[in-house]
């Protein structure tokens, strides 16, 4: 288990500074400087500064190299809970009453070695969808805890052991804590997304990744980039939690059709320099992605140049061309 507090983030790292209140306080991106030799040409990408989960006010200070990101919520904690061969789930914990969810556990073992180590119960299990490898510990978890399984209406009898059924547009609470239920079908049908708008976090299971999407296996290219513009609507500072360690080979994916796109160069360095150390590239940021993603950038004109794909496409189109060309990279 690693957790979110001492990952490092997509883009870059940072450290948590309290204020007087004793709540943690942010940087501001375009403040940071980087070590010699990692060339970052879109500091300004990043430029809206991380607040913490009660919406304290953030200050701006200097951070003079890399370090490990210290995300630290007075109120919500996010834990990384590495699954399987990549697939990662997400530990919820609301330091005021105790409660604790999981998001997408494809297993149960090191979900309950995570819970084990700081004594605590399990609430709730959250599914974005209904592929075994995210939903593979509902069963086992369930009967240990007496957890709560959410899931998609959509995909109630896909769902092992589904108590909760959400639906697009739902607004469910975690504790204190709003959640937002978004349709985001493409991956799967009853693929759904969890929203935390006061924390600014979204669960994206297999819908967005890094530098991707998810396969359309049940789903068409419209319906994926019907459901990727829905994330995007969301605001660029978004922190984006996905399903699995996909990141280092996107990269390559992408940096194969948009090689002369700056951001993306400085980004895939840096995304390989996270995985030389086995750092995790969770969270990143709906800002980073649209300046990166060649998924969320199917108007590029060197994109669709590399593809052969018409100047007249639509946007879906180019969308299934890309999915094709990195389903066969």
């Amino acid at each position: 288990m690693q957790t979110i507090s001492k990952a490092s983030s997509a883009m870059v790292s940072l450290s948590c500074s309290r204020g007087r209140s004793g709540l943690c306080v942010w940087p501001g991106m375009r403040q940071l400087c980087f070590r010699k030799g990692l060339l970052y040409g879109f500091m300004q990408l990043m430029s809206v500064p991380l607040k913490s989960l009660r919406g304290a006010a953030s200050r701006s200070l200097g951070v003079s190299q890399f370090c490990s990101v210290s995300k630290i919520s007075a109120s919500l904690q996010i834990e990384l809970v590495p699954c399987l061969r990549d697939n990662y789930a997400y530990l919820l914990h609301d330091v005021d009453t105790g409660t604790v969810g999981v998001v997408d556990p494809s297993e149960a073992v090191p979900v309950i070695d995570a819970l084990s180590k700081k004594n605590r119960n399990l609430t709730y299990i959250l599914n974005t969808h209904h592929h075994h490898d995210h939903t593979g510990g509902n069963a086992e978890l369930k009967a240990r805890y007496g957890a709560k399984v959410i899931g998609s209406g959509i995909d109630r009898d896909r769902i092992p052991g589904i108590d909760i059924v959400l639906n697009d547009g739902d607004k469910w609470m975690f504790a204190g804590h709003e959640v937002h239920v978004m349709e985001t079908p493409g991956h799967t049908k009853g693929h759904i997304s969890f929203y935390f708008p006061g924390s600014g976090s979204i669960f994206t299971g297999d819908t967005l990744f890094s530098l991707s999407c998810g396969k359309l296996f049940e789903g068409t290219p419209d319906q994926m980039k019907s459901s990727l513009t829905k994330i995007m609507s969301l605001p660029d500072n978004t922190e984006v939690y996905f399903g699995h360690e996909y990141t280092l080979s996107n990269s390559k994916f992408a940096l194969s059709i948009e090689p002369d796109n700056e951001a993306l160069q400085s980004y895939a360095a840096h995304v390989a320099h996270l995985r030389s150390k086995g750092i995790p590239t969770v969270p990143t940021t709906l800002l980073l992605e649209k300046a990166c993603n060649p998924f969320l950038r199917t108007s590029s004109t060197e994109i669709r140049q590399s593809l052969n794909i018409s100047a007249s496409a639509s946007e879906a189109e180019a969308l299934g061309v890309i999915r094709h060309a990195k389903d066969t990279f």
